[in-house]
């Protein structure tokens, strides 16, 4: 295992002349002592109070549960290991717990997104020190492989992209290891809002990099974006950095509708009665958009982007698919569309840190509720049920020594 730096000092081995024989000292107890190693080796002892910690575990499709699972050790010299103070729950998740993600397999601790202190650190690691307090990215990147260095960090050649929540545990737990911890991980400022730059762990670089970018948004576009959930309202935030002339926000919760407008949507319109392409069209002319934004991730939803779609245009993809769909090339061959797909590749996050410093991008007004890591089932319980409890994103804090 390699050398690491700690906050926990080493436990101290008494030597075998120190060791005690057992209290009754009768033939029976004197054979178990003598079982046990006696005086050549240390008494066998059981798992650490501390060796434990509290996660939220994936056990199936629709099967969760918080367990007492065993706190991450470092394993690479490039590792971290981070106390998580303040984590989250995204949509992915969600699809996760249906089975959309086949590669999530039962016994997975759960979770891309969150905050903590660095607990624990293996012997590379140059850029941050025991104690520091971090971001983590969604997305782990070793910084060497080729897509590492050409910036597509999501498909990482040396056993990074999309892995924490996924291939290996995640951030719904106390603690949570990172690997290549000198490229995954951002530091945060004194004096910074927490809660907020939870909000940079995914949801605004994937609503910026998968949506805005991938749309190729500019000044004066009349943009669509078909789902009013915390991505696509991140995107939503994000795509004004570009002066669109229009922002439509598409969605069938009343709610959300109402939060987009709030946060800068120039018009909004419901899909409950499955016409929403039908009035986009009569609100462009029967032109169609600029660009269409899909920030769902159900078959439905993407049919809406190919019937909205300008001559021209752009459809970029956001949402998490876990069922085909159908590309009515029939009818988009000739109009010269350019169609995205992609996962999140977080670099942009530190331009986006630094509007969130400075506060011109407020993303804490995506929080609509608060829980404890000991509530965390209470708290999916909230977020998959969305539209009746009027919540967007929700944020899990963790008090250390819970366990």
């Amino acid at each position: 295992m390699p050398v690491t730096r700690s906050m926990d000092s080493p436990a101290e081995t008494k030597p075998p002349f120190l060791q005690h024989l057992p209290g009754k000292f009768d033939a029976e107890a004197l054979r178990v002592w003598e079982d046990e190693g006696g005086a050549q080796r240390p008494p066998k002892k059981g798992p650490k109070a501390e060796s434990l910690m509290q996660a939220l575990t994936y056990l199936g499709p629709g099967r969760r549960a918080l367990e007492a699972k065993p706190k991450p050790r470092i394993q690479a010299a490039t590792d971290a290991v981070v106390r998580i103070t303040a984590t989250t729950i995204c949509g992915t998740d969600l699809h996760i717990l249906k089975g959309d993600v086949p590669t999530v397999t039962p016994g997975r601790i759960l979770g891309h997104e969150g905050v903590g202190i660095i607990e624990e650190v293996g012997t590379s690691v140059s850029n941050f020190q025991v104690g520091t307090h971090v971001l983590i990215s969604c997305i782990t990147s070793c910084g060497r492989c080729t897509n590492c260095k050409r910036g597509m960090y999501s498909h990482c050649e040396n056993g990074g992209g999309w892995i924490l929540g996924n291939l290996i545990d995640g951030t719904q737990a106390e603690y949570v290891r990172i690997p290549y911890a000198d490229n995954s991980l951002y530091p945060i400022p004194a004096g910074a809002d927490e809660e907020a730059l939870v909000m940079l762990s995914d949801i605004l670089p994937t609503g910026f990099e998968c949506g805005v970018l991938n749309g190729k948004v500019k000044p004066g576009d009349t943009v669509a974006i078909v789902g009013a959930g915390p991505i696509g309202l991140a995107a939503l935030l994000t795509a004004q950095f570009y002066a669109p002339g229009e922002i439509i926000m598409i969605d069938g919760d009343k709610n959300r509708l109402e939060v987009s407008t709030r946060f800068g949507a120039t018009k909004v319109i419901s899909s409950i009665d499955g016409k929403a392409a039908e009035e986009v069209m009569a609100l462009t002319g029967n032109k169609g958009v600029d660009v269409v934004i899909e920030a769902v991730g159900v078959p439905g939803s993407f049919d809406t982007c190919q019937r909205i779609v300008a001559a021209g245009g752009h459809i970029a993809n956001i949402g998490v698919h876990g069922k085909p769909v159908q590309l009515h090339l029939d009818k988009l061959w000739s109009q010269n569309i350019t169609l995205t797909t992609g996962l999140v590749d977080t670099a942009t996050t530190p331009m986006l840190l630094k509007t969130v410093i400075s506060g011109k991008l407020q993303p804490k007004q995506l929080i609509t509720h608060r829980f404890t890591l000991n509530d965390v089932m209470k708290a999916y319980d909230t977020f998959a049920d969305a539209a009746n409890q009027r919540a967007l994103k929700v944020i899990i804090t963790n008090a250390p020594g819970t366990m």
